[in-house]
């Protein structure tokens, strides 16, 4: 199926590992003019010569800490001067640490609200005048399933996660009419590094293996698994695309049946 998105320009943050690295392979693949980020440069130019090498689009490698005010804004900047405008953006980063409630001082609430919410604000904040300027301008924000279906030990992600589905509804209906497109991907138990982690913390607490840790939580799926980077990344790439065009204030799970309710 052919996605019209040759030739538009892409801002990925947290691009160097896990559901952004998959996306901006998607993207690569596709003909998008790519801008990759994440705070470990290293990391990500290793990210962007795997991308160079499996579709000979040579991304533009943007290292920085998009959960910092300046650090967001700057990351945007580099992007769009370096692309000579911006179509597409998703917002990503890492979650934050498991713990249960009262385990949580005002500090990690504070920082967990840096990196959940205002992360996709600042980003997509920056990024609005240039996107004002695109025929086919389409923003993703990444969050969680837990912010429908809260997950135990997550309540930091559980409670943050919910106020992105807020922020992404609302701009969808803010900048509709000015052509903007705003959609959310909300992933389930994606084998990442991160996935990988939580797993182990389980074990940890369970006192059991991380292989039953997740052979529990692949069960919880109606096809016995936990999703791949790709397939998350296949749905990203589908809802920046302008084949989505009339697809905007959506709240997408990407759970494979893990997510039980209605609405």
């Amino acid at each position: 199926m052919e996605l019209k998105l040759a030739g538009l320009r892409a801002l990925i943050t947290g691009a160097s590992r896990g559901l952004g690295f998959a996306t901006a392979l998607k993207l690569a693949s596709e003909g998008v003019h790519l801008a990759i980020n994440s705070r470990n440069e290293e990391n990500l130019k290793q990210a962007a010569l795997q991308i160079e090498q499996a579709t000979s689009v040579k991304p533009l490698v943007i290292a920085g800490d998009v959960t910092q005010k300046e650090g967001a804004i700057q990351v945007v900047q580099q992007a769009i001067d370096a692309l000579g405008g911006l179509d597409l953006l998703t917002t990503n980063a890492g979650g934050p640490p498991p713990a249960k409630f009262e385990e949580i001082d005002d500090t990690l609430w504070q920082n967990a609200f840096e990196s959940c919410l205002m992360m996709h604000v600042r980003l997509i904040r920056a990024a609005l005048p240039a996107l004002r300027q695109s025929q086919a301008a389409s923003v993703v924000t990444f969050t969680s399933y837990s912010a429908k279906q809260p997950i135990p030990n997550l309540i930091l992600s559980n409670t943050l996660r919910a106020g992105v589905l807020g922020l992404t509804k609302s701009l969808s209906q803010e900048y509709g009419p000015q052509g903007i497109r705003f959609n959310s991907v909300l992933p389930a138990w994606i084998e990442t590094e991160r996935v990988i982690s939580l797993m182990q913390n389980r074990a940890q607490i369970n006192q059991t293996s991380l292989e039953e840790e997740i052979q529990k939580q692949a069960q919880q799926s109606v096809f016995g698994r936990m999703g791949t980077a790709e397939e998350l990344a296949n749905a990203v790439v589908f809802l920046l695309s302008p084949l989505s065009s009339y697809i905007t204030g959506v709240m997408l799970t990407v759970d494979g049946g893990m997510y039980k309710a209605l609405y």
